[in-house]
């Protein structure tokens, strides 16, 4: 396989900004699924199925180096015991880089876990889960990454739930040199995803659906016909670049992590006997 170094090296890279709320048609393409993915509204709506035979996933046109990025979602409703809505950012090979959001379905009536990990040069293993403050099946919800060269902040209608800071002067890798394309599926996951797995996905359920509208994306776009970054030569136009969190947000963090978040690797003991990652006490 041939690594991402050896393809930025290989490529002239620019990254131009662009805010982008048009039509799903205009940025993403349904990537598998045998038709259970479909684009609706004259592409203002797009919903992901999942039956026994197959789940679905779409991904996005553009790659991203550093971004602002809202997609609405509405959950599957319903007995969602064993499947998994997954909407994160990944670059590709080994040593990639990744920023998930995974939603993890449960019996009706019990909340959805909502998984948030980081992946850095392949390496992840930085879970954070929540529980939500309302039903995400109900209606649709936005959920955001920034990422910046600052730090990565997930959140939820607006209310971040989670930071990770760039603290490469701690010896840390951040997620800075690699694009990452934006992918989103529903799939199957009865192995692990429902109470360690010992809920099973019932196929008398399906088919199992997930929507999406109003996808937004203030970002840098990874182009290889241009040597030129406008996301550099206008900060004016890309404040979200330099974006961190206020003392509002902090606040907002503190009270989602005390009162929705489920676990933490950062708190995790029993699974790092040897110590804690760096970033935990770094944080």
């Amino acid at each position: 396989m041939i690594s991402h170094t050896m393809v930025l090296v290989s490529l002239i890279l620019s990254f131009t900004a662009v805010a982008s709320a048009g039509s799903f048609y205009q940025d993403f393409d349904i990537k598998w699924g045998d038709g259970r993915a479909k684009i609706l509204g004259e592409g203002k709506l797009l919903t992901l199925s999942l039956d026994k035979a197959s789940g679905s996933g779409f991904q996005s046109q553009n790659q991203y180096l550093f971004g602002k990025i809202d997609m609405q979602i509405k959950l599957v409703p319903g007995n969602s015991a064993g499947t998994v809505t997954s909407y994160y950012l990944s670059s590709l090979g080994s040593t990639h880089d990744e920023i998930d959001f995974e939603f993890l379905g449960n019996l009706s009536g019990d909340p959805y876990t909502l998984h948030t990990n980081v992946f850095t040069q392949g390496k992840g293993n930085r879970e954070q889960q929540f529980h939500l403050w309302f039903d995400p099946t109900k209606d649709f919800h936005t959920y955001s990454i920034l990422w910046n060269p600052r730090s990565i902040i997930f959140s939820v209608d607006g209310t971040p739930i989670r930071q990770f800071k760039n603290m490469q002067s701690d010896g840390i890798p951040f997620p800075k040199d690699q694009p990452m394309w934006i992918y989103s599926s529903l799939w199957n996951a009865d192995d692990w995803a429902t109470r360690g797995g010992l809920v099973k996905t019932d196929w008398s359920q399906a088919p199992f659906t997930a929507s999406y509208r109003n996808f937004n994306a203030q970002a840098c776009t990874w182009s290889s016909s241009s040597s030129s970054s406008s996301c550099s030569n206008n900060p004016t136009n890309n404040s979200w670049l330099s974006e961190s969190l206020d003392s509002t947000g902090q606040e907002r963090i503190k009270w989602a992590q005390k009162n929705y978040m489920i676990y933490n690797y950062c708190t995790d003991l029993k699974r790092f006997p040897l110590g804690l990652p760096s970033e935990c006490s770094s944080a």
